[in-house]
């Protein structure tokens, strides 16, 4: 397949409205570390944000900025489940908030250049060539990290380092992954894990924009991508595509595992927990080593209910890659968590594009590996990431050859495919319009049918869409075409009466019925325009 035009994709902006920072004095420095150190982080980071102040925002006063190692730690305790889902007092939690508030600002006035963030934000599994010690290193003596600096700027926290999410997660893909499966399984967990990665994006996407098309190399988002050096070729890419639609089901669970142990698990209220006389005494916290204390003191039982919903398994106990979510759950998450995904969507298809022989992915091979995502999804959720509303972030050529990824694998084998993804509207009378589905599937023809509609949607906004009788038939063809096609499914076996497959078939009958009648509604549109136009055409021949 040829490789599509994108020249709507945006340009690089160069150019810098950040910030200049001076390092952190010395004294400084020791404050924080004590603060950190004793767990004392409200009072670290409130800190930092009067240092941040202090600074104020005239060119002549520059802020001090602190050492990577500060803004990695506080870039765990964002997400942390001791200050987060498992915190046992408001402090804890205020430490979290005041660490995500402090980074956005950190972002918004230094940039992610000048804050340094591709130091602090740099996986120590990583295999890029700015990757750090490893996990769990141990010195000659058999001493802890904890028990010796390296340097001046470490901090004896085991959140700062063995603990850290820096260190406990393998890469960014492994984050991205699991995040997004707490947003379907595990909603307390993804309201904290959203915040972290809502704000990555935005620090991706920024970094990405604000360099020279010389140091595309240099970025976040390119580091990132060549991290993998545990996956080469395409199994590497394939997982990263993988990552970016992790929906929750036990084989997403089990390739993009928790950050740390029994994450998803809850902290026991007060109100149910066992009486103060009964109470098992508090352990000794030690991450390294997977102990949390206090934190992790509950039955055995009430552990097996807290992550029962991660492991859903089958009579012999292994996971079944077929299990189907639990009611009323959406199979991505939801609106908010698809915007997300569509976001680093888009930035790997802006980065395959410019990148081009240098991009990890050719963008035909890009859109392949989303294909076969989008391909298996129920219609509903297929024609949500499909919609206008949720391609809006891609540019205008890349939506019309997302949307032919799909078609080109669904429509009829009868359809003249052409040679190029370039829409043009014969094109569409032709090879799009008229044809159904190369299967009897209810599902298959109504995501057609969603497809088609998005390209007459997308070529009507930025080319305009002229009426013509062949327009009108082609749409028509093709409406009664698909129609018949997946009427065609009840004579190769009815589903039994309240099935899923019942259920699904008539869901799919419903989508397929509404996108034809948003085809016709297009089609409408473009013949009642063309009639003002003729009008205001005979109005002004009139008064000539």
């Amino acid at each position: 397949m040829a490789s599509p035009l994108h020249s709507n994709f945006s340009s690089p902006q160069v150019g810098s409205q950040y910030r200049t920072a001076k390092p952190l004095p010395h004294v400084l420095r020791g404050a924080l570390a004590v603060y950190f150190e004793e767990g004392l982080y409200s009072q670290a980071l409130n800190l930092l944000h009067s240092l941040l102040a202090a600074g104020g925002f005239s060119i002549r006063d520059s802020p001090v900025l602190p050492p990577a190692q500060y803004i990695a730690l506080a870039s765990t305790l964002t997400v942390h489940p001791s200050v987060t889902t498992r915190a046992n007092s408001p402090e804890k939690v205020e430490a979290a908030d005041l660490a995500t508030k402090y980074l956005r600002l950190l972002h918004k006035i230094y940039g992610s250049t000048n804050a340094n963030f591709i130091e602090a934000f740099a996986f120590k599994h990583s295999g890029s060539s700015g990757r750090l010690e490893t996990r769990r290193r141990r010195t000659q003596e058999g001493h802890s990290p904890l028990e010796v600096k390296t340097n001046l700027d470490d901090i004896n926290s085991e959140l700062a380092t063995s603990g850290g999410l820096w260190t406990r997660a393998d890469d960014f893909w492994h984050v991205v992954g699991w995040a997004f499966n707490c947003s379907v399984r595990h909603k307390k967990r993804w309201a904290r894990w959203e915040l972290w990665l809502k704000f990555m994006i935005d620090v991706l996407e920024k970094d990405w924009e604000h360099r020279n098309l010389e140091e595309k190399d240099e970025s976040l988002i390119v580091r990132y991508i060549n991290s993998g050096d545990r996956y080469r070729g395409g199994a590497y890419q394939k997982r990263i595509i993988r990552s970016i639609f992790a929906d929750g089901t036990p084989k997403s669970l089990s390739e993009f595992k928790e950050i740390w142990k029994d994450e998803t698990k809850e902290r026991k209220s007060q109100q149910s927990g066992t009486s103060s006389g009964s109470r098992k005494p508090i352990a000794d916290i030690n991450i390294e080593e997977d102990n949390f204390g206090e934190y992790l003191h509950s039955s055995e039982s009430e552990l097996e209910d807290a992550v029962a919903d991660v492991h859903e398994e089958d009579g012999h106990g292994k996971p079944d890659s077929t299990t189907i979510l639990p009611d009323g759950t959406l199979p991505l998450g939801g609106p908010a968590t698809l915007h997300l995904r569509m976001r680093l969507l888009s930035l790997l298809s802006t980065i395959s594009h410019l990148t081009q022989e240098k991009s990890f992915a050719p963008l035909g091979v890009l859109y392949d590996l989303y294909l076969s995502h989008l391909r298996p999804l129920p219609t509903p959720t297929f024609m949500t990431v499909l919609s206008p509303l949720s391609l809006r972030i891609f540019p205008p050529n890349a939506i019309c050859t997302l949307l032919q990824f799909p078609l080109r694998n669904i429509i009829s084998t009868s359809a003249p495919l052409p040679s190029e993804d370039d829409i043009s509207q014969d094109l569409l009378e032709t090879c799009y319009l008229p044809f159904a589905a190369n299967t009897v599937s209810v599902a298959d023809n109504a995501k057609l049918s969603i497809c088609i509609e998005g390209l007459l949607c997308i070529f009507d906004k930025v080319e305009t869409l002229q009426w013509s009788q062949e327009l009108e038939d082609a749409a028509e063809i093709g409406i009664k075409a698909r129609e018949e096609k997946a009427k065609m499914m009840k004579g190769r076996g009815r589903p039994k009466k309240g099935s899923r497959t019942e259920e699904g078939d008539e869901i799919d009958r419903i989508i397929l019925r509404a996108s034809a009648g948003r085809i016709r509604a297009v089609v409408k549109m473009v013949r009642e325009r063309e009639k003002g136009r003729g009008r205001e055409s005979g109005e002004e021949m009139d008064t000539n």
